[in-house]
């Protein structure tokens, strides 16, 4: 199966299928998809990502964002969530080279957890119905809305840190090209802090805060979010492959 798959104008979209879980299962190819900003979506990369058949998207946007920038084309028939996860403004005032950029963007995100959990809710239960799949989740580069998102799906599903991490660092790879086409679509406009990187230690750090915080990353789905039990089941039963019986 293909991971990365590729578009002329989205930098970053990945297929979140193949890691394994902790009860031997794995999670399913072609079921959920992160990417950047599906705006961008004309002419052939239309046709090739009607191939990948989505039913739902995912936007985790702000509203004025996608109205500048554009979301996924109406005429592609999916079912379409403006689900904006990001409650405050990112600080750069709060960044030092002391700070370094890993313990930056982390901080961002554990604001994310606590800002708009009603949407984080409404994502991961759209998510967790097998009638909605393929999903794709995504944001402005898919990588920080983006990448708390998948962070807590993959937790929830069983996935270990270490692959969690990992999922998260691929965004390095689409990094430079991300800045320049920015460059080009915003000419001028100055980067903040941490734009386009996606350190391997920026979700390691934000992983250990949330568990520290909550005790764990289903604690803290369950007891903030108020997403169900049974929500979660659905969504392990649906993103991983089905259990093998031994012996």
């Amino acid at each position: 199966m293909i991971r990365h798959i590729e578009f002329s104008n989205l930098c970053n979209f990945r297929d979140v299928g193949g890691y394994a879980t902790d009860d031997g299962r794995t999670v399913q190819w072609q079921r959920l998809y992160r990417a950047d900003s599906l705006g961008w979506l004309a002419g052939d990369d239309l046709t090739a990502f009607r191939a990948l058949r989505v039913r739902t998207v995912i936007d985790l946007r702000h509203a004025f964002e996608a109205e500048k920038a554009g979301r996924v084309p109406e005429t592609e028939g999916q079912s379409y969530h403006n689900l904006p996860i990001e409650g405050r403004r990112w600080e750069s005032a709060v960044y030092s080279e002391e700070v370094g950029v890993a313990r930056y963007l982390a901080d961002r995100y554990l604001e994310m957890t606590e800002d708009r959990v009603e949407n984080l809710r409404t994502a991961l239960e759209t998510i967790a119905k097998s009638d909605n799949a393929p999903v794709v989740i995504h944001c402005a580069a898919g990588k920080d809305r983006t990448g708390v998102l998948a962070a807590l799906v993959l937790s929830l599903a069983g996935v270990g840190e270490d692959d969690i991490v990992a999922d998260y660092a691929l965004t390095g790879l689409a990094t430079e090209r991300f800045i320049a086409d920015w460059r080009r679509r915003h000419p001028g406009t100055p980067l903040w802090p941490g734009f386009g990187l996606a350190p391997a230690e920026t979700m390691r750090l934000f992983l250990a805060d949330l568990a520290s915080r909550h005790g764990s990353v289903e604690a803290y789905v369950t007891q903030v979010l108020q997403v169900s039990p049974a929500t979660i089941v659905d969504l392990r039963e649906h993103l991983l492959t089905e259990r093998t019986l031994e012996g």
